[in-house]
């Protein structure tokens, strides 16, 4: 997490964002890492990395935090997400994807209660087809959805079901079913 020289220093909102991201209980077939978040973009920011135990699937999540408030993000907070997954080839070449995958980001966010601002992002499917010597590899595709929002936090409105929300997408994306078999990226670490 990035953050001020002076140890102690920290608002006590980010704290208590950070707090939430540390403790949130994730599914079992997520192997959530704490990343080095971006320096430049905010004053606060933590930053986490996913991978989806089928090893084709993942992402990453940045919370920002500016006290100042940030006029483009409507607020003080922001949401940065990426996820990704390879596809079936004939997936990847349906026009309607983007779209979805784009709803499973604004449902998800819906479902779980997540209060948002100034949602913004793109959806990207790719096809490859190998010619040569790779001519033997089955056609493949991907999808990637780079995502940002303004969560609405406050003492009513936590961090939790915005991290829930992105759970759901990277197990849409990964096309997994929701499993209730969760744990903590604090459990995580202190088991290691």
């Amino acid at each position: 997490m990035s953050q001020p020289a002076r140890i102690g220093a920290l608002p006590p909102e980010f704290t208590s964002a950070v707090h939430e991201l540390a403790v949130f209980e994730w599914d079992r077939r997520l192997d959530i890492t704490e990343l080095d978040p971006p320096a430049k973009i905010a004053p606060y920011a933590a930053a986490i990395d996913a991978d989806i135990e089928s090893g084709d699937a993942g992402g990453r999540l940045i919370v920002l935090y500016d006290p100042a408030g940030n006029p483009a993000w409507e607020g003080a907070f922001r949401c940065v997400s990426f996820a990704r997954a390879e596809l079936p080839e004939e997936m990847a070449r349906d026009q309607l994807l983007v779209d979805v995958g784009w709803s499973w980001l604004t449902e998800a966010l819906q479902t779980r209660g997540a209060a948002y601002l100034a949602a913004s992002g793109t959806v990207t499917t790719t096809t490859s087809t190998s010619f040569g010597a790779l001519a033997d590899k089955a056609p493949s595709g991907d999808i990637e959805i780079r995502a940002s929002w303004t969560p609405m936090l406050d003492a009513d409105h936590r961090l939790d079901c915005h991290l829930a929300a992105w759970q759901s997408l990277l197990l849409q994306v990964a096309g997994l079913p929701p499993d209730p078999a969760i744990r903590s990226l604090a459990d995580r670490m202190a088991a290691r």
